[in-house]
């Protein structure tokens, strides 16, 4: 018996207008059973991220979606963090790219700010499902690995050309997409989320 409200047949918003995150989360909660509407599809705006970690900005956006389309959502926060840059960029992992969502540059200007061994970095993924009545409960997946330059591979989004798990030699955006979602942090975090609502 599942432990939250979410049974099937649930409409679920999911709160993100990212389309590479939209269909890695489809992926994801494709045996849920659930009807998956995306906030970009129901034309919701996007709330400033102003919170100060991975699990206030996921909250946030839930919320928001939550409380607009009396549905429960789903968000998340994610991003990557570089051990020799103090854990940034961090949540601030999408505003590095800038407006145009450049992640070219910011790419390269995670690797103009390191050196040759001060590769160690990690993806945080932080879900939040929120209900339209206030209610959150919040999932973090986690994984470890390091700064590949020049970047590799064609698949994935955001930093994935720059980022290999530690124990693989390709980059995430190498990999074939049931491989990355086997290991990634939002794969980890979606293993909580989906131990939480199917038990």
């Amino acid at each position: 018996m599942s432990t939250l409200p979410l049974a099937a047949g649930t409409k679920l918003v999911l709160a993100s207008h990212n389309k590479g995150k939209l269909a890695e989360f489809s992926t994801l909660l494709a045996d849920f059973g659930v009807t998956v509407l995306s906030a970009g599809d129901l034309n919701l705006p996007e709330p400033d991220e102003t919170e100060t970690t991975f699990a206030g900005n996921a909250a946030l956006k839930a919320l928001a979606a939550a409380k607009a389309t009396n549905l429960p959502a789903l968000a998340d926060d994610s991003g990557l963090c570089v051990s020799a840059l103090g854990g940034a960029p961090g949540i601030y992992s999408a505003r590095w790219a800038g407006p145009d969502k450049d992640f070219d540059a910011a790419m390269a200007r995670i690797n103009e700010g390191i050196g040759t061994d001060e590769r160690d970095a990690w993806f945080v993924c932080v879900l939040c499902l929120a209900f339209p009545d206030g209610t959150t409960h919040s999932f973090e997946g986690r994984v470890t690995g390091h700064i590949t330059w020049p970047p590799r591979g064609a698949k994935g989004h955001g930093y994935d050309p720059i980022f290999t798990p530690n124990g693989e030699t390709h980059t995430f955006a190498e990999m074939a997409e049931a491989k990355k979602n086997a290991i990634s942090h939002r794969a980890q975090a979606f293993a909580a989320f989906r131990k939480a609502c199917l038990a």
